[in-house]
């Protein structure tokens, strides 16, 4: 259990059966009346940001968030397959869950995937990855007086953006939070 007095950035907390991280809070304490605590508080389920205000003596239950590395094996229809690479357990996500998260991961890459009471509720790529440019249109010399940027298709299927000298066949860097191109790898 832990007082809304002793939250803290990064805190997670069960609140009304649905688990929150705090993003931010401030201890307030006015003229008149009592002490609160302002919160600002997201839910890790659905991504939504909630502002709520505690009394500093309110109890809530901590909630613990399982990391856990595991490499990814491979999609079978809408499930997505990964194995802990210590136990050598098995499990399947549904595609719901996993979303776009994995449209920069190629098989028997590593991601971290968070859990709550055992559900998988994210998956996080790794920051960035080294693919390979599987279709592009050549660039010409001259096209452009400064950074002009041509689509991309990569071996896992996904679009980027790529300056206009990076060639079909060449492995490219990717940020995966932004998908965006880094460098040659």
């Amino acid at each position: 259990m832990v007082s809304a007095g002793d939250f803290k950035n990064g805190l997670t907390v069960e609140i009304e059966g649905v688990v929150y991280q705090i993003l931010e809070f401030q201890h307030v304490k006015p003229g008149k009346g009592a002490a609160f605590v302002r919160t600002k508080l997201k839910n890790i389920i659905n991504g939504g940001v909630v502002e709520k205000t505690f009394r500093p003596t309110e109890k809530f239950e901590n909630a613990h968030i399982e990391r856990k590395e595991m490499q990814y094996l491979y999609n079978d229809g809408d499930l997505f397959n990964f194995m802990d690479n210590e136990t050598f357990e098995q499990i399947a996500v549904n595609a719901e869950t996993v979303g776009d998260s994995l449209k920069f991961v190629k098989e028997n890459d590593n991601v971290k995937l968070s859990s709550y009471q055992g559900s998988v509720f994210a998956i996080e790529p790794p920051l960035t990855v080294e693919l390979e440019i599987t279709e592009t249109e050549p660039g010409f010399k001259g096209d452009t007086a400064q950074g002009a940027t041509k689509p991309a298709i990569v071996e896992t299927g996904a679009q980027v953006n790529v300056p206009l000298f990076v060639e079909q066949g060449e492995k490219i860097k990717i940020d995966t939070r932004t998908g965006d191109y880094l460098s040659r790898a």
